[in-house]
């Protein structure tokens, strides 16, 4: 279990950190992960697969920290995010797989394994065999060709630092919609 630990503490904390915006809340999370590893640690088969076993139970703890902190009346109408607006970010999330697969190997890797999967950008250049820097260049290139992919795809409106509508570019390389 000490050696579980270890080896995925920091990947896991970065995972979580990435989802929960109460800094304070992180630790406390990465602990309830921890408690559910040890309790079911028995139940994995094989060594391959507790990383994706991990992260599941993070993602599962996270949704659990949301889910209890739901307010205790339902919003307005008035209030609420529309649901229009809820289905434009699921849509263009659905856009960007499509995106990430076409970009170069180095930026697919490095945002597949920061963004996606979590891991901090030190360990990321520790398990490319890059620098620091050399990684954190990777990320951003990454996000930089991905955004540009997306914008001459659509033209998105954002505002209070959420998707609020986007309509579709006539073209024919676009995957959207």
């Amino acid at each position: 279990m000490i050696d579980t630990w270890e080896e995925y503490k920091a990947r896991l904390r970065g995972y979580i950190a990435k989802r929960v915006r109460a800094r304070e809340d992180v630790d406390d999370i990465l602990q309830n992960v921890f408690i559910k590893v040890h309790i079911n640690l028995h139940t994995v088969k094989t060594h391959g697969s507790v990383a994706a076993w991990l992260f599941r139970i993070a993602a599962n703890a996270i949704a659990d920290h949301y889910r209890s902190q739901r307010p205790w009346e339902e919003l307005s109408d008035e209030i609420a995010v529309p649901e229009a607006q809820r289905d434009y970010i699921v849509e263009l999330a659905n856009c960007v797989q499509p995106f990430i697969a076409e970009l170069p190997d180095i930026y697919r890797l490095a945002l597949t394994l920061s963004e996606i999967e979590g891991l901090p950008q030190k360990h990321l250049a520790d398990r490319l065999g890059i620098s620091l820097s050399g990684a954190k260049s990777r990320v951003q290139r990454g996000r930089e060709k991905l955004l540009m992919r997306l914008l001459e795809c659509c033209d998105i409106e954002a505002g209070r630092g959420t998707i609020t509508g986007y309509e579709l570019r006539k073209t024919n390389n676009c995957r959207c919609g």
